[in-house]
């Protein structure tokens, strides 16, 4: 699972490491502690007169919720569920990036929860999906962290981790392109497990450089912690 992370890149720094637009994000100045409902960075590319263009926008982590569900955040779409029903529209034609400096896991009782800080040596490439829904009267954007079973080092610590993005496969997860095939179910079919085979490979690749230790609690309410507190990441 993924609930929190931290993501202390500034909007130049995200323009240069994923050769991008400035697009909407341009007050961004980075968070250690970037919780469901509030906004964060993502990387998406638009189709526009057929030339495609890449951007950074500030974006809601919530989905829109289906009249089945409770009405709790929706945060993370499960990999292996990409290729059905609820997803299938937006795995097909609008994926982004969610760029993370690392994220957080807890063990423990209510109450006496242990906070976790899970990262690697460089910046991450989350795979995300994006889609513009309303909330409270107004359109925004808003995404989602595509998780998967864990095989880094939150391994004894959660059974999901995000899916990360090796530099290779990075141009290929944000094309806009549609994978479906008008009127073929096939072809379709075919292209998104394609897809689904590279995102698991890429993951299972990242997920071996990720290293995890424990930080302070004060991290563990979303309400107090300092986002501009770069001790919450630290060792305890």
């Amino acid at each position: 699972m993924c609930g929190r992370f931290a993501m202390d890149k500034k909007t130049d720094e995200l323009i240069r490491e994923f050769v991008a637009d400035g697009g909407r994000a341009e007050d961004w100045a980075g968070s250690y502690s970037i919780a469901p409902t509030t906004t964060a960075p993502i990387i998406r590319e638009r189709l526009v007169d057929d030339v495609i263009h890449r951007e950074i926008d500030l974006a809601r982590w919530d989905w829109d919720r289906p009249a089945s569900r409770p009405k709790v955040p929706i945060i993370n779409a499960r990999m292996e569920k990409l290729p059905e029903r609820f997803w299938v529209g937006p795995f097909s034609r609008s994926r982004c990036i969610v760029p993370m400096l690392g994220y957080y896991e807890w063990t423990g009782e209510k109450g006496a929860k242990i906070p976790h800080w899970i990262h690697s040596d460089e910046l991450l490439a989350a795979a995300g999906l994006t889609w513009t829904t309303e909330i409270a009267g107004e359109r925004q954007r808003v995404f989602v962290v595509v998780t998967r079973e864990a095989r880094d080092a939150s391994g004894e610590i959660h059974d999901r981790m995000p899916a990360f993005l090796t530099d290779e496969l990075r141009d290929a997860w944000l094309d806009p392109h549609p994978l479906t095939v008008d009127g073929d179910v096939t072809a379709s079919r075919s292209n998104r497990l394609q897809l689904l085979d590279e995102l698991e490979a890429s993951s299972s690749m990242i997920a071996t450089t990720m290293r995890t230790h424990i930080v302070d609690r004060k991290v563990n309410n979303a309400r107090t912690a300092d986002p501009t507190d770069r001790s919450l990441i630290e060792a305890a």
